[in-house]
């Protein structure tokens, strides 16, 4: 039986051996599924809300969860510590260092309340034994380095507690790197950026690209002595915005042996209008909200996105992204990050539940099972094992 299916049955016998799945499901249930950049952490700490329940976009704006999981064999992926750009000053450092750590613990928190179900994963090999298990895997990842200050001790306490993968900026510049969404500082990394990438292969860290400046990008194959990976990334060639990445460097990535994780977002210019954008910026406080207060910011929220939806993108423009990656990288350098609970998604599209589409469109293209499990989780695994023997040496 298949874990997506054992699942469903433990959950709530949402399934039965006589209710087998249509064929894409049947499909795409057969493989290690893997997202790079799960932002649902953000969700962990809200009150009166598990990671265990089934949500619904109508009632919440949650886009996983453990029985969505089941429905859209999402077999685990890279639970993002996601920190907002803050000051570059001492004290800035001290409150994002602080609640990067909080964040960790409330990943922490909701395994262990759920290790029926789901269980931390180091390396490529605990998630191969995961999935062996029929339980969903969590790695976790930190996108901005941003709490690490000017401590890149900081990065083995964060590798201690079970981060594999990083990047060393968001959407704004900060003291390691330029980003994509900022006029350049650094012009690229900055020298503390230059030790980042050092400290990051010492330890085993896979490098996470997203987000950066594309000098940034640049840099950061070059001096890398292992393979990048792009956990939420869109290309120009669809869609031409600075978040992200041309085809010659889509080329330069996977002839470094990298992956671009194609994602839902920045296939056409965000669309947030001032009321919306007061809402986006509230979501990281979700956890501080009672839960009235909660309902209300999801009533509030579902209603601007029904008129003023956050992408105008449809599943073909997605389906075009991918393929142009294929294309462009080929089937052993791309993969998948849909950035869900952290803006991705839309009409069509809008959970994990719809992942099977993209089997079934993969496989309509002509590719093989082999070549699409590599991109739902071959590739990743592959990266991990690259940085995890790099520390062993």
């Amino acid at each position: 039986m298949r874990k997506s299916l054992l699942i469903c049955l433990l959950l709530s016998g949402c399934a039965s051996p006589q209710t087998l799945p249509a064929a894409p499901e049947a499909l795409h249930s057969s493989f290690l599924v893997l997202d790079t950049h799960l932002d649902v952490p953000v969700h962990f700490s809200r009150q009166g809300w598990s990671f265990a329940d089934a949500h619904t976009l109508e009632n919440d704006i949650v886009q996983v969860d453990i029985p969505r999981m089941a429905a859209g064999n999402l077999d685990g992926g890279f639970f993002s510590i996601y920190t907002a750009q803050g000051p570059l000053t001492d004290k800035g450092y001290a409150e994002a260092r602080d609640f990067a750590r909080g964040r960790s613990d409330e990943i922490d928190a909701m395994l262990s309340q759920n290790a029926d179900k789901i269980l931390p994963a180091r390396t490529a090999a605990d998630a191969r034994r995961i999935d062996a298990a029929g339980k969903l895997i969590a790695f976790k990842s930190m996108e901005n380095s941003y709490p690490l200050g000017n401590d890149l001790g900081l990065l083995q306490e964060f590798y201690k507690r079970g981060v594999r993968m990083a990047g060393p900026v968001h959407s704004s510049n900060n003291q390691f790197a330029d980003s994509s969404g900022d006029t350049p500082k650094w012009n690229g990394l900055s020298p503390l950026g230059r030790e980042w990438v050092k400290e990051m292969n010492r330890l085993g860290m896979v490098i996470d690209g997203s987000h950066a400046s594309d000098t940034a990008f640049d840099q950061l194959v070059a001096l890398s002595k292992t393979p990048l990976i792009l956990s939420h990334t869109s290309p120009k060639a669809v869609s031409d915005l600075p978040r992200n990445l041309d085809d010659a460097r889509i080329r330069t990535l996977a002839e470094s042996g990298g992956a671009i994780c194609v994602s839902t977002i920045f296939l056409a210019p965000m669309n947030l209008p001032p009321e919306k954008a007061e809402l986006f910026g509230k979501l990281d406080y979700i956890g501080e909200m009672t839960p009235s207060e909660q309902a209300e910011y999801v009533q509030a929220w579902n209603a601007l996105e029904k008129s003023e939806p956050l992408w105008a993108v449809d599943f073909e423009k997605y389906m075009a992204a991918v393929l142009h990656v294929i294309e462009v990288a080929g089937v052993d350098h791309t993969c998948f990050g849909g950035d869900w609970d952290g803006g991705g998604g839309f009409k069509g599209f809008a959970d994990i539940t719809a992942l099977p589409k993209v089997t079934a469109r993969l496989k309509q293209a002509g590719y093989s099972d082999t070549d699409i499990e590599k991109m739902w989780s071959g590739n990743i695994l592959r990266i991990l094992d690259a940085a995890d023997a790099a520390r062993e040496k």
